[in-house]
C-alpha cells in the first residue's frame, strides 16, 4: 500500500489543503500519515508521496530543515514561495472535499464561501494567489452534518466581497441553520456597507473559539483612518459595539513607519472601543533588527492586557529597555509631523 506523509509546518487550525490531499489520497487506497514534526524521525517508513504546508513566511526556518529532511517533497502554502495547489497536484479542476480524521479534538467545520480579494494590498499575497473575489461553497457545503455542532471557521478573506446574491444567500443560511460563525480572517471594514453591518449584526459572529461575540477586521494604514472609523461607525449603528472589533494593526512593514505614527493608530482605536492587535511583519526584522525587536515587545505588551492597566504604561515596561529604543528611533526619523508622509 502506498503511503503518504501529510506535513503541517505551522498554524493552529487545521491545514485545508492536507485535509483535501488526505481525502484524495484515503480514496485512492493510500495510507496517510498526518504530523507536525518537520524532521524524519530514524524509525519513519518510505512514502510515496511527502507534503508539507506553511501558511508563514517566519516559519522559514522550520521549512528549511523540512526541506532537508524530505528533498523530494511537494511543498505548499502562503508561506512559501510555492504556487503549487492541491488542484495540479491531484490534476482536477476543483476539489472541495475534507478529511478531518488529522484533526480528531476538532469538533468545528471550516472552510470558505469564497476565494480571492477586491484589493490588493502590496503586503498580501492572497490577490496573486486566489486572484479576483468569487463565491465558492455553501453553508450547506462546509457544515460536516447531524452530530457536528453548528460552529463554522469561515476562512474567507473577503466575505462581502463575493456578488451581493451568494453573500445574502449565506447570511440567510447561517441565520436560518443557527450557525455560530467565525469569520476569523477578517471583513473589509472599510468597504462595509450599511446592508453588509446589518446582516452581521443579524448572525452569531463569535471568536475562534466561540466564547465570546468577535469581528475581525484590520487597520494597516494611518492614511485610512476616516474610512476606518466610517465603517466601524456603520457597525454601532447596526447594533456591533466596537468592543466587539478586533483590529489586525500591520506594523514593520512601512520603512517610514515611526514610533509617533504607530502610537496614533493604537491610541486611537483603544479610544473608540476597538481592540488592536499588532502583527510586526517580518520585513522589519531584516531592515532593522533593534526596531524588530522593539515591535515584538510592543506586540507582548498589547496581547498580554498590559496596556488596559494605566499603572503599567509601555515606556516602563521591561525596565524601560523599549523607552530607550523609542526615543532613538525618533531622535533618528526627525519626522516633521505625524501626518506629513500621508499628505505627500
Amino acid at each position: 500500500m502506498t503511503a503518504v506523509r501529510l506535513t503541517q509546518l505551522d498554524g493552529k487550525l487545521p491545514n485545508l489543503a492536507l485535509m483535501k490531499l488526505a481525502h484524495w489520497h484515503r480514496a485512492h487506497g493510500h495510507e496517510v500519515v498526518f504530523t507536525r514534526r518537520a524532521e524524519r524521525d530514524m524509525f519513519e517508513p518510505e512514502y510515496g508521496f511527502v507534503y508539507g504546508s506553511a501558511i508563514f513566511t517566519r516559519t522559514a526556518p522550520t521549512i528549511a530543515r523540512f526541506m532537508e529532511a524530505w528533498p523530494a517533497a511537494l511543498l505548499g502554502g502562503t508561506g512559501t514561495s510555492s504556487t503549487l495547489t492541491v488542484e495540479a497536484v491531484i490534476g482536477a479542476d476543483n476539489y472541495e472535499h475534507y478529511d478531518y480524521a488529522p484533526y480528531p479534538e476538532f469538533t468545528p467545520s471550516i472552510g470558505f464561501t469564497q476565494r480571492g480579494c477586491r484589493l490588493r494590498c502590496s503586503f498580501c499575497v492572497v490577490p496573486k494567489k486566489e486572484g479576483r473575489a468569487r463565491s465558492t461553497n455553501t453553508i450547506a457545503d462546509i457544515w460536516r452534518g447531524d452530530g457536528h455542532p453548528r460552529t463554522l471557521h469561515l476562512l474567507d478573506n473577503d466575505f462581502f466581497g463575493q456578488p451581493e446574491r451568494e453573500w445574502r444567500a449565506r447570511i440567510e443560511e447561517i441565520r436560518a441553520g443557527a450557525f455560530r460563525i467565525c469569520l476569523n480572517q477578517g471583513i473589509n471594514v472599510r468597504l462595509i456597507t450599511d446592508e453588509a453591518a446589518a446582516a452581521l449584526a443579524s448572525i452569531e459572529y463569535r471568536d475562534d473559539d466561540f466564547r465570546e461575540r468577535r469581528l475581525y477586521t484590520a487597520w494597516d494604514n494611518l492614511r485610512d483612518e476616516a474610512i476606518f472609523f466610517r465603517g466601524v461607525d456603520r457597525l454601532e449603528a447596526a447594533g456591533i459595539p466596537a468592543k466587539h472589533v478586533m483590529a489586525y494593526m500591520l506594523v514593520g512593514y512601512d520603512p517610514s513607519e515611526t514610533w509617533e505614527r504607530l502610537r496614533y493608530r493604537f491610541d486611537r482605536m483603544v479610544a473608540r472601543g476597538v481592540e488592536p492587535y499588532p502583527m510586526v511583519h517580518e520585513d522589519a526584522r531584516v531592515r532593522d533588527p533593534k526596531w524588530y525587536h522593539l515591535l515584538k515587545q510592543f506586540q507582548r505588551w498589547v496581547l498580554t492586557g498590559l496596556y488596559r492597566d494605566p499603572r503599567k504604561p509601555f515606556e516602563e515596561y521591561d525596565g524601560g529597555y523599549k523607552r530607550k529604543r523609542v526615543e532613538a528611533r525618533a531622535a533618528a526619523a526627525a519626522a516633521p509631523s505625524l501626518f506629513a508622509e500621508d499628505a505627500a
